[in-house]
């Protein structure tokens, strides 16, 4: 039994990130803040939340395993490391080429700390002396996490391929694209198995799936990474994922608005890894993508973070039923079940999806018609007052509430939405005065030329040197977001 707890609002951008300590959530947006909310006070934000450290947007965020630190990374190259307790900065990790850091990890006894980098580096810091090595990958490191023992550690990068290091930058194994088009996000189990010799690892990717491997190690004391179980219960990339802290549950949050559960206990069979998938919409299908998800540490309890600028906490209880859907409570009692056909744009719909969208608003009576007239949802969305009455309905009452309903369904399907080419990739703030830069990417004028003028001459995006400070106006693309702030 899954249940909605709490919705938090408090950041204005994309939520990027969240993680429970034993007493505490944190989470991480695109606006340059963390936010810290008390578990056992009704989600009340902590006094000194939020922290504003950071020059540009979070992209990741992780408490130590005693919960007494909290270590952040974002776009300015920067992992900052925070007493979790008082909200004080106690640390401030420079990446040696400032480049942009999109993951960062903490290891199982806090002595080491871990940030993966755009330029295909994972730097890493000693806790107590804050000594930097780094350890070069082959493209941009967007996923890292500890194994149990803190011996060895995990990378993915953008190139889909996962690696196996030791602490001394040695690579014990490779898996060569692990995950198509790109990993997303790597995460161990914390338990140890066959006398510490076995971990299970699990990956996403944005192919869609999620793997579960076995790092082990063979007779000859060598590590190796083997796959076990390559899941596609998501229809769309799969851009975070978590263990509970038993290894029993294996929760995945995807572009398709969906958190999936695994039922990822053993039971001292590898046949029996993966029981049951109980998927659950987190945001309405008027949201969007499921960007964050963190299992507390009691296991009683569930964080997801959206793009839509929301958390969501959930309470686990009970036994969890396959294939069940639960909805946001703002929905409608119609809505509380939500079919496959809602989470696609409506302009894919089939001319099923659009008679069963008929019968779950209650317009049974027009479903012949639709069906006569080969109306699919391409031809919904076209529908107007004037239109309508050429479908031969009679009832005046009919159209109107047909007519209602569309709406409703346009609006929730375009709520704000911003298209992502209207965001500035620095600031992920809807741009008011684009420019295009050397490397061909548009930016927020004031973002690119701060971005300049500081320590970074590369690009934010490829991290390529600029061949030039150049900044040119976009104007295309400001009618753009002109025409489009004006429709919405």
């Amino acid at each position: 039994m899954v249940s909605l707890l709490h919705t938090l609002r408090d950041h204005t951008d994309e939520v990027r990130c969240c993680a429970f300590s034993p007493s505490l959530l944190a989470t991480g947006s695109g606006d340059k803040s963390l936010r810290v909310y008390s578990t056992d006070a009704g989600f009340t934000e902590r006094p000194f939340s939020p922290l504003t450290a950071h020059a540009y947007g979070v992209h990741c965020c992780c408490f130590s395993s005693c919960g007494g630190f909290l270590l952040s990374c974002s776009t300015d190259g920067l992992a900052l490391l925070w007493n979790s307790g008082s909200g004080e900065l106690l640390a401030t990790l420079e990446h040696p080429s400032r480049s942009p850091l999109r993951v960062c990890a903490l290891s199982p006894d806090s002595s080491r700390l871990l940030a993966g980098a755009c330029d295909g580096t994972a730097a890493q810091w000693d806790f107590r002396s804050r000594k930097l090595c780094r350890v070069v990958s082959e493209a941009s490191v967007v996923a890292c996490c500890f194994s149990p023992c803190g011996q060895m550690f995990v990378s993915g990068c953008t190139n889909g391929d996962l690696k196996l290091w030791d602490l001394q930058a040695s690579l014990l194994d490779a898996q060569k694209d692990a995950h198509d088009l790109g990993v997303t996000c790597c995460t161990f189990a914390s338990q140890f198995l066959i006398g510490g010799l076995e971990f299970r690892l699990a990956s996403c990717g944005q192919d869609s799936c999620v793997k579960i491997w076995m790092v082990s190690q063979d007779e000859r004391a060598a590590w190796t990474v083997k796959l076990l179980h390559s899941l596609g219960a998501q229809s769309a990339p799969v851009l975070s994922c978590a263990f509970s802290p038993d290894g029993g549950l294996l929760v995945s949050g995807s572009v398709d608005k969906s958190v999936t559960i695994y039922d990822a206990d053993l039971k001292g069979s590898l046949s029996a890894f993966f029981v049951f998938a109980h998927t659950l919409h987190t945001p309405p299908p008027a949201c969007r993508y499921v960007t964050a998800v963190a299992v507390s540490p009691h296991q009683d309890m569930i964080a997801t973070g959206s793009m839509d600028r929301s958390v969501n906490v959930w309470r686990i209880g009970g036994e969890l039923a396959p294939a069940s859907a639960i909805s946001h409570p703002d929905e409608d009692e119609a809505h509380s079940k939500l079919p496959v056909h809602s989470r696609l744009l409506l302009t894919d719909w089939t001319e099923g999806d659009v008679q069963k969208w008929l019968c779950e608003e209650g317009l049974e009576k027009l479903v012949d018609v639709f069906k006569a007239n080969n109306i699919d949802g391409e031809e919904l969305s076209r529908l107007s007052k004037d239109t309508v009455t050429e479908l031969g309905i009679e009832s005046v009452g009919l159209r109107g509430r047909l007519m209602r309903r569309i709406n409703a369904l346009k609006a929730e399907q375009n709520d704000s939405e911003v298209p992502d080419h209207f965001l500035c990739p620095i600031t992920r703030e809807l741009m008011k005065d684009p420019v295009i830069a050397a490397d061909g990417f548009s930016y927020e004028r004031e973002s690119i030329e701060s971005w300049i003028q500081g320590k970074n001459k590369t690009s934010p995006m490829t991290n390529l040197p600029l061949q030039t400070t150049l900044l040119t106006p976009n104007r295309s693309l400001k009618m753009a977001i002109t025409h489009w702030k004006s429709d919405h």
